[in-house]
């Protein structure tokens, strides 16, 4: 098969993931307003696992590999404070699609990273493009329900759009193997800077939101979202 075949197919998996958490949202329908609150904050948290996975297992330890200290340094806080005026200017504006920018914001350069790190180790595209499934489907979930709150727009409308965002992740995808594929040190920046930009969001948005009171069991969906991509590494590796 076609390298560009198998790119293609595996950031269409992880984009996949986007329309399927927002359709699982959508037909959310638990009468038990605690077990309600204990499986929204469960996929968060499960939703910073997947993310702690991402930074940890993959996009830090291939990114630094081609990149001498400083610049894994400037890369990664460049990420973190780029996200952070992202997040400003989202708050300011008080927009509804906060979360799906957000997501946008990871899955876009990660798509990029895997298509272009696709000819130098393809032992690790099917590992990132697995992460990036477990990631984007709590936040599809997530972005599904901010959007629904907040605008008059149809579950069916929504869905659409979601589908549609999905192919982003093939046209990043190949645009990074066709492109950057001879420029690693550039795609190590660009891992470091979705590390960068994902640790923030961890920290600002998910972790506090996670955090249910008197309710031990989020954390354990945090950790259950790391051992899935913890496990995924160990069988790739």
């Amino acid at each position: 098969m076609n390298e560009w075949i198998v790119i293609l197919l595996l950031t269409l998996l992880a984009g996949v993931a986007i329309p399927i958490g927002g359709t699982l949202a959508a037909f959310e329908n638990i009468r038990r307003d605690w077990l309600k609150n204990e499986l929204r904050h469960g996929v968060m948290a499960f939703g910073g696992g997947a993310l702690l996975a991402a930074v940890a297992l993959v996009l830090v330890p291939e990114g630094s590999k081609d990149l001498p200290i400083w610049a894994t340094a400037l890369s990664f806080i460049l990420g973190g404070l780029v996200f952070m005026a992202l997040d400003i200017v989202l708050a300011k504006n008080q927009t509804s699609a906060s979360q799906l920018v957000a997501m946008l914001a990871d899955f876009i350069p990660e798509a990029l990273a895997l298509g272009a790190t696709f000819v130098i180790d393809k032992k690790v595209a099917p590992l990132l493009a697995g992460i990036m499934a477990l990631q984007n489907l709590p936040e599809g979930f997530n972005a599904f329900r901010e959007i629904k709150a907040s605008t008059q727009y149809s579950a069916r409308k929504i869905i659409v759009v979601f589908i549609l965002i999905a192919f982003l992740g093939p046209i990043a995808g190949l645009s990074g193997y066709w492109l950057l594929s001879d420029f690693q040190e550039i795609v190590a920046a660009i891992m470091l800077f979705a590390a960068g930009g994902i640790t923030y969001i961890i920290f600002q948005d998910i972790a506090p939101q996670a955090k249910l009171e008197s309710h031990w069991s989020p954390p354990i969906f945090a950790l259950l979202g790391f051992l899935l991509g913890l496990i995924g590494q160990q069988l790739t590796g």
